[in-house]
């Protein structure tokens, strides 16, 4: 966890400080107010004697002569600038500030010969630094002496719009607080961050305008959530769910909705989980993360569009009292399931979660965000979420939208066929139907409840943890789906 360092927008100047940052294009051209720096032929010089080829995210960084208004000099590469697109300007930002170090301050040249960067671009630029500049430290007792603390490193963005830049950073800002909202829920330990707590820090969201309403046991027994309830049986922690809600838009419009599990340890309960990587289940929380930080995002934007998030906080662990294996239970909808598995308990908690959602706020349409299914990682691995829907056109705009966010989803198949192996001989449905087609089954399990309202399921087990680090991310936790529903709302749902 760290603080965001300080960004600034600037017109173009000459005085410079510390560290001065300046792209360059994959042919080794760099802008005319750049051609400066160090001396007059010093950037070009370098760039030629060391062969850089400018290719995007990479870097080449020297000291410079005493005199040269800074100490150091960092290129990094933009590639083909005809060619830049989605999250692009934020491997770029993120590139970037990697290499300011121990540095105080820091000056960043954004221009590109050839290209007219906007103001946009700009503030994606300063995004990938905030998203970069992040570290969850707070339970180290040494610190990394190799970098600065962010908080103590002041960035100028000299660029042509600055004026445009710095509004366009204003709401860019508030969705990267969202991201690291997302980021330090996911990487807190489970004995900190239980059901209570959980629901204690989306809370605190309503100091930007979210009102907040914490179901308790008591209330969810009264509702007859059986399903969320049988997860939460077990554990001595007692479940929350927890509905956040931003009216941004007309009183009379219809709010989406986006609904999370919330699973702050899974020890897989009496179907328990071998003990090597057990330790990373602290983050089966994901998608009710990435809910959380969502709002967080669209509150502090002040979007123009009514918002429901729910998320259903539960731990689920094997003691005398939890759930058994052949365990028939009852949702609030109605319908029995059969537990086949106690470890495929996220989609007990998003029965529930999801069909409260859709009879209480009737929304335009739900998505629903889980770390579901260890088969989506075997499907996709860890460069696309999955994606279930049955809703086309709602399909459409989820997939658009991670292709511009960089935040990607593939479409899988929901179908009758795999709709029937989910029956179970002594209730309604089976909570697991095995290994074959494990996250479409999962998904059919889900669209269960959700009736006629316009669904997606995004099964995140791949993307929200422990995937591969990038120029704009280097943590465990990696706030996935907080930027690709936040352009989903901003492209086709706000007034």
């Amino acid at each position: 966890m760290s603080k965001n360092p300080v960004i600034k927008f600037s017109n173009f100047s000459e005085k410079l400080k510390d560290v001065v940052i300046v792209p360059v294009s994959k042919d080794g051209s760099v802008a005319a107010q750049a051609a400066h720096v160090g001396g007059e032929g010093f950037v070009s010089g370098l760039i030629a004697k060391a062969g850089f080829k400018g290719k995007l995210g990479a870097t080449l960084e020297t000291y410079l002569a005493e005199g040269a208004g800074a100490e150091r000099l960092v290129l990094v590469g933009i590639g083909d600038p005809a060619k830049l697109k989605n999250d692009d300007w934020l491997k770029i930002g993120g590139a970037a500030f990697a290499k300011i170090g121990k540095s105080s301050e820091a000056n960043a040249i954004l221009a590109v010969e050839g290209l007219e960067i906007s103001a946009e671009a700009a503030a994606d630029f300063a995004l990938g630094a905030q998203l970069r500049a992040y570290r969850f430290d707070k339970y180290k007792t040494k610190k990394n002496e190799d970098k600065a603390d962010a908080k103590d490193v002041k960035l100028t963005i000299q660029v042509a719009d600055a004026a445009g830049a710095e509004k366009a950073y204003e709401a860019a800002a508030e969705i990267g607080e969202g991201v690291l909202l997302a980021r330090d829920l996911v990487n807190e330990p489970a004995n900190i961050l239980g059901p209570v707590e959980f629901a204690a820090e989306a809370e605190k969201l309503e100091k930007l305008g979210v009102k907040i309403t914490i179901l308790t046991e008591k209330e969810m027994k009264k509702l007859g959530m059986g399903s969320l309830l049988g997860v939460a049986q077990g554990s001595v922690r007692p479940p929350r769910l927890v509905v956040m809600e931003w009216n941004g838009g007309k009183a009379k419009d219809k709010p989406v909705a986006f609904v999370g599990k919330g699973v702050v340890f899974d020890t897989g309960g009496i179907s328990i989980k071998p003990a090597l990587g057990m330790e990373d289940m602290k983050g089966d929380m994901g998608g009710a993360a990435a809910v959380t930080g969502l709002m967080r995002a669209l509150a502090g934007r002040k979007a123009k569009v009514n918002v429901v998030g729910v998320i259903g906080l539960v731990e689920n662990m094997p003691d005398g009292n939890a759930q058994r294996p052949g365990d028939i239970v009852t949702t609030m909808s109605g319908q029995t399931i059969e537990v086949i598995n106690t470890d495929a308990e996220g989609r007990l908690v998003l029965a529930d979660a999801l069909y409260y959602t859709a009879k209480t706020h009737k929304p335009r349409f739900m998505i629903n965000l889980a770390t579901l299914t260890g088969a989506i990682v075997i499907a996709l691995g860890t460069q696309h979420a999955g994606l279930f829907s049955n809703d086309d056109e709602l399909a459409g705009q989820l997939f658009d939208a991670g292709q511009s966010s960089g935040e990607k989803l593939w479409r899988l198949p929901l179908t009758k066929e795999y709709d029937k192996i989910i029956d179970s001989k002594f209730a309604d449905m089976r909570n697991s139907a095995g290994r074959p087609a494990g996250s479409i089954t999962a998904a059919q399990f889900l669209k269960r409840f959700v009736g006629d309202t316009p669904w997606a399921h995004l099964d995140i087990a791949g993307t929200a943890m422990d995937s591969p680090a990038s120029d704009y991310n280097e943590s465990w936790g990696s706030g996935f789906g907080v930027r690709l529903l936040d352009r989903l709302v901003r492209d086709h749902y706000e007034a």
